[in-house]
């Protein structure tokens, strides 16, 4: 019984995560979770190093979310972006330039 409890919390906090990223609602404009990521210079510099095609994939999912936003609509269900479908595309590139950052930073100290 004891080897089943971390299988069952394990798919407890799936759940969880599951009913949180439909609540959130930018899945419903067609977004990803790292099309919300507030565009500080770190973003900006990742930004530059994405490939070109992911570029302007971002770019129209952006665009496709602002049009419906100012039409007060959102996409239909079959179009959502779903949880499963998630893809973290931007993350490896900010978590390197926050890296780099932060090395520049240790090296001027010096």
């Amino acid at each position: 019984m004891a080897s089943r409890a971390p299988a069952q919390a394990g798919k407890f906090l799936v759940g969880i995560r599951k009913w949180y990223y439909g609540m959130c609602g930018f899945n419903k404009m067609g977004l990803m979770r790292d099309d919300t990521i507030y565009e500080d210079s770190d973003v900006k510099e990742a930004l530059k190093r994405l490939p070109e095609h992911m570029y302007n994939d971002r770019m129209f999912r952006m665009k496709r979310a602002m049009d419906l936003s100012m039409k007060m609509q959102i996409l239909p269900k079959d179009q959502w972006t779903k949880y499963e479908e998630e893809v973290n595309y931007l993350t490896p590139y900010l978590e390197e330039v926050i890296r780099e950052r932060k090395e520049r930073e240790e090296w001027m100290k010096k």
